[in-house]
């Protein structure tokens, strides 16, 4: 198959972005020609199976977000701030780019909006993803966006939502839609893999070795300067607990800051986001913030941790650090809500029964993650092997990549 897989943002860092680069690896690796419409200035730096990657041109360099964040040479704009007139420019102009790239067997387009709008004006059978940042970010509440996004779907082959909450949140925002699969997001389970504690730790500082020079951390994208040397933190057996994600309030950072106040174990905090240096100033001690990882480090990171906490106060569509986490042995504690509290159902149905409690916490609730924090902590060496044994079957057996490609290029009546 010709594939023309659209996404109008980056290919590392978040959500969606990961998401778009595992499915054009997993597709590319499947023998099919794929092309990934993005913004990625630098795709030479992810493994993409071969696919090629084209950029857009965007009308004056406006770019459509969700989540405030910095991108080089573009100008970001909330999408719920966008005139009329700047909307239909941008989807003109990424609409061009792929009619120029048709015919193609299978136009494949990210997020309700834009993604459906993009998807629309190709002319072409279109399918689309909702990830749910747009649903809930920017579209909930606003009229105007939650009627387009009725229409563009009205008219998509499919649609697809990553967790039977995003299946609800999609009819709440734009009301039913027709053709909606469920299909949830994937692990590289060959890359995410159990590692000894002295491999995972040389590895990671080897990675980190390789990074790319990033003085005075001037690009938050990237990863700290000198992480090779601070991630010496990490020697030795000592208890660890690892987050993962964007440092903003709504992913919940500040609850595990306060719960970890009361937890004797060291934590590594990855991500970049505007409330890093507020989230810096009250971290406990024994805290390392190492900007941005890549894949590529935190499969050797996420052995070394003992917990990987996911805190998310606000809807999230799926798990995916969570997923990760539990394939590379590091037992996850999620917030028990939205498509987290169904990683969390995942998990406990491989779990032993005396250990299912430990999968999830109440949201918000510090007392309940310190609680079960300590417990996993305090978890005997035979009890940690059956959990990340356990975890990790969860991952093999409901999430992994390339079973996740397969079932998104299944034909649909």
């Amino acid at each position: 198959m010709r594939i023309l897989l659209w996404h109008g943002y980056l290919l590392g860092g978040t959500g969606s972005n990961v998401y778009s680069r595992a499915l054009a690896r997993e597709w590319s690796n499947a023998g099919h020609d794929v092309v990934v419409v993005c913004q990625e200035p630098a795709p030479e730096q992810y493994d993409l199976g071969g696919a090629q990657v084209v950029n857009v041109d965007l009308p004056g360099r406006l770019l459509p977000v969700f989540v405030m964040d910095r991108y080089a040479g573009l100008e970001p704009k909330f999408l719920q701030d966008f005139t009329d007139a700047e909307k239909s420019a941008y989807v003109d102009a990424n609409a061009a780019t792929l009619r120029e790239l048709l015919p193609a067997d299978l136009v494949f387009a990210n997020h309700v909006l834009m993604g459906g709008p993009v998807g629309t004006a190709t002319g072409a059978p279109f399918r689309v993803k909702a990830h749910g940042s747009e649903l809930e970010y920017s579209m909930r509440g606003r009229p105007e966006l939650e009627r387009w996004g009725a229409e563009v779907l009205a008219g998509a082959d499919a649609t697809y939502v990553g967790s039977a909450h995003i299946r609800e949140v999609l009819e709440d925002v734009v009301g039913h839609v027709e053709r909606v699969h469920e299909v949830p997001p994937g692990v590289d389970i060959d890359q995410f893999t159990l590692r000894p504690r002295d491999e995972a730790f040389a590895a990671l500082i080897e990675e980190a070795r390789n990074d790319p020079p990033n003085p005075r951390n001037a690009n938050e994208r990237l990863p700290d300067d000198g992480n090779a040397a601070r991630l010496a933190f990490l020697a030795g057996d000592e208890p660890t607990v690892v987050y993962v994600g964007k440092l903003i309030e709504q992913k919940g950072v500040q609850v595990l800051l306060e719960a970890m106040g009361g937890v004797d174990a060291r934590l590594v905090v990855v991500g970049f986001g505007p409330r890093r240096s507020a989230f810096e100033a009250m971290a406990p001690q024994r805290t390392l913030f190492t900007g941005p990882l890549e894949h590529r480090h935190l499969a050797q990171l996420l052995p070394l941790a003992d917990v990987t906490v996911v805190p998310s106060i606000f809807p999230e569509a799926f798990g995916m650090v969570a997923a990760e986490a539990a394939a590379a042995g590091s037992p996850p504690l999620v917030a028990r809500h939205s498509g987290l509290a169904e990683v969390a159902a995942g998990l406990e149905e491989e779990y032993p029964r005396q250990l299912r409690h430990l999968a999830a916490f109440e949201s918000g609730d510090i007392e309940d993650l310190q609680t079960k924090l300590r417990e996993l902590l305090a978890l005997s060496r035979e009890d940690r092997t059956v959990l990340q044994q356990a975890a990790r079957r969860a991952v093999v057996e409901r999430w992994s990549w390339a079973g996740v490609a397969r079932r998104l290029l299944q034909p649909h009546g």
